[in-house]
């Protein structure tokens, strides 16, 4: 029966400051940005000021979300496909020494091929009425940051560790699940965490290229070609709300693993 642990004196009150204080800048970055826009006569061309944009979110809600959704199943595809295949070939890369002189460079191109130049190719290839230039688009994004760090990861095992379980005739499986696999969790949510809001990027960007016009970013072209910026900022709220909710599952789902694999945390 495991130990019920006690919150820490002011635990409460750290957590309510931790919340509170980014909440009260936010509130005071749109105060002087709604001030800066008033009192500056900005034009909406310019910088539309947050209640305008409020008003058309608002006003086009249904529409947002249904953008949100389309967007967002995009970029969970990708996430999913570049996360398995970052992580898969970071294992083969870790176990040979000729997959990682191999893989290397071609991390390092990917890395650096543009979205612009590689959305339009894609949409060629697989007809402008489908999804799945923009996953594809995508999952290369997500590719890199996760295959480096689980890399990275995978070889933080220290060498006492992995004598340790040599002396104790561990198998390989029992080396894998007690040494490496804890090792390598944390740097692969390192990665994860970075690729949740690279695959929502690349999927708003690659929508401004051609494709169904049902996303986030064809919506907002849309807008802004005719003049509504505050309905092209809506959109764009819209965006970063769906930015949010990957990086806060990502997120959560990491606390979730590593208190599994927490020391101490068996069962009660």
């Amino acid at each position: 029966m495991s130990a019920r642990t006690l919150p820490a004196p002011g635990a409460d009150a750290d957590a309510a400051q931790r919340v509170l204080a980014p909440v009260l800048l936010g509130l005071a970055v749109l105060a002087a940005w709604q001030a800066a826009v008033t009192l500056g006569e900005l034009p909406a061309y310019l910088l539309p000021g947050p209640a305008a944009i409020a008003s058309e979110v608002v006003a086009f809600l249904p529409a947002i979300g249904g953008a949100a959704l389309v967007t967002g199943t995009n970029a969970l595809v990708g996430l999913v496909l570049g996360s398995l295949a970052g992580i898969g070939l970071a294992v083969l890369a870790a176990r040979t020494r000729a997959v990682d002189a191999l893989l290397g460079p071609l991390v390092a191109a990917l890395a650096v091929v543009p979205i612009v130049a590689l959305a339009p190719v894609l949409y060629t290839m697989y007809g402008a009425s489908s999804e799945v230039a923009r996953q594809l688009v995508a999952a290369l994004a997500v590719l890199v940051p996760v295959f480096v760090n689980s890399l990275r990861g995978l070889r933080q095992v220290r060498p006492v560790h992995r004598e340790l379980m040599r002396v104790l005739a561990a198998t390989p499986r029992q080396v894998t699940r007690a040494v490496t696999i804890p090792a390598a969790v944390p740097f692969v949510f390192t990665g994860l965490r970075l690729a949740s809001s690279l695959a929502v990027i690349s999927a708003i960007v690659a929508e401004y290229f051609g494709g169904p016009r049902s996303g986030i970013g064809s919506f907002i072209t849309t807008a802004a070609a005719g003049s509504n910026y505050a309905r092209a900022w809506a959109y764009v709220v819209g965006g970063i709300v769906v930015g949010l909710v990957f990086y806060v599952a990502t997120l959560s789902a990491e606390r979730a693993v590593t208190r599994h694999h927490a020391p101490g945390t068996g069962p009660s």
